[in-house]
């Protein structure tokens, strides 16, 4: 009996590959945590990625702050599962976390909101596991979920109309990152881009007048595209206005 021909060969190795080259996207890196307290337990309006008050409560309030993963801001609103490696004292599928701030432990990627700290433990176990402090993990990037929003876009508490324009994306879906922001002038009929001032805040001096047009970079595994949110911010903007993209970047 001879043997097959190569091509054979060739698409056997495929076929066992292809399986094992999708499961180590979702494979699971490990890793510490820790936590840091707040007076309620939830995030911290303060946090390095410029989100204020949205990233205190954003996700019932399991958020984190985390250092490798901040990439210079690019990293903020990610979300990831994370699991403890304590059995005896930690859930199974862990908790679900959206990034919000910058932080350093002792050699750890997360430093999460109380509250999402304790959500790694079983019930009644909250404490012991409080106890602890940093905790040994392994965690994942998922894709975020907000049912019933769309893409929001905020003027930054920190603009000034007409001569100074900030702005943060919110309830960003999905598993890509927002890597290039640029607006439309109408003058000169080109884009011109957008400053990542700090985390996830996009700023410009002197933007155009009347509504803005805006176009966001997004970068994922599938490469980087644009997409274009038409006069999604209003030609009498004014700190603090948050506008509905009816979009959502999944």
């Amino acid at each position: 009996m001879g043997f097959p021909p190569r091509s054979y060969w060739y698409l056997l190795c495929v076929m066992v590959l292809l399986p094992a080259l999708c499961h180590s996207q979702d494979a699971y890196v490990g890793s510490r945590a820790t936590y840091y307290g707040s007076p309620d337990c939830l995030g911290t309006a303060s946090g390095a990625c410029g989100f204020d008050r949205y990233g205190r409560t954003i996700n019932d309030g399991s958020v984190s702050g985390v250092s490798r993963l901040y990439r210079n801001g690019t990293g903020c609103g990610a979300c990831y599962q994370v699991r403890c490696k304590v059995p005896q004292l930690c859930v199974e599928d862990g908790v679900n976390v959206v990034v919000t701030d910058y932080g350093e432990g002792d050699k750890t990627d997360f430093v999460l909101s109380t509250s999402a700290y304790s959500r790694l433990a079983r019930p009644n176990a909250a404490l012991e596991l409080l106890a602890y402090g940093v905790v040994d993990i392994e965690y994942r990037r998922i894709p975020c979920q907000y049912p019933g929003y769309n893409l929001m876009v905020k003027v930054h508490e920190h603009s000034r109309f007409p001569e100074y324009l900030a702005l943060i994306f919110l309830y960003q879906a999905g598993q890509n990152d927002i890597t290039a922001v640029e607006v439309f002038q109408a003058d000169c009929q080109q884009w011109k881009g957008m400053r990542n001032a700090y985390g996830a805040v996009w700023d410009m001096a002197n933007p155009p007048a009347g509504a803005i047009n805006i176009r966001v970079q997004v970068s994922g595994s599938a490469g980087q595209t644009w997409v274009q949110l038409s006069n999604v911010v209003s030609s009498e903007w004014k700190a603090r206005d948050v506008y509905d993209t009816s979009i959502q970047l999944n």
